[in-house]
């Protein structure tokens, strides 16, 4: 199911991609080049058209995405999340950390040559 609603999710946002493109940002777009008067569709019904399929698909897009989320395959109980995993191996936060020490000379020599 989760991969059927991301392949739809795909195509509406394509679509949606496609349908901004055709529109211009001053409202001619597909529509101004229909320029003659004895068209099937006026300038104002593409527009309108272009504006009902954006507002459709940007709509749609978004019931998409939370159906996606409602059915995201979940692991089962004996798969933990990473982070999960680190909370329980974490230490306890009230012990003090403890830092490498430095070994005393005598135990560890320098090489001949280096003073």
């Amino acid at each position: 199911m989760f991969v059927l609603i991301s392949v739809l999710i795909v195509i509406v946002s394509i679509l949606l991609i496609l349908i901004v493109l055709v529109q211009n940002s001053k409202g001619g777009g597909l529509a101004a080049n229909f320029s003659s008067s004895n068209q099937v569709m006026g300038v104002r019904k593409t527009a309108d058209f272009l504006e009902k399929a954006t507002w459709t698909l940007a709509t749609g897009l978004l019931v998409l995405s939370l159906l996606a989320s409602i059915t995201v395959p979940r692991g089962g109980d004996q798969q933990n999340s990473r982070i999960q995993e680190q909370v329980e191996q974490a230490v306890d936060p009230t012990q003090m950390p403890t830092f490498p020490t430095t070994v005393p000379d005598e135990q560890n020599p320098q090489p001949e040559g280096q003073d």
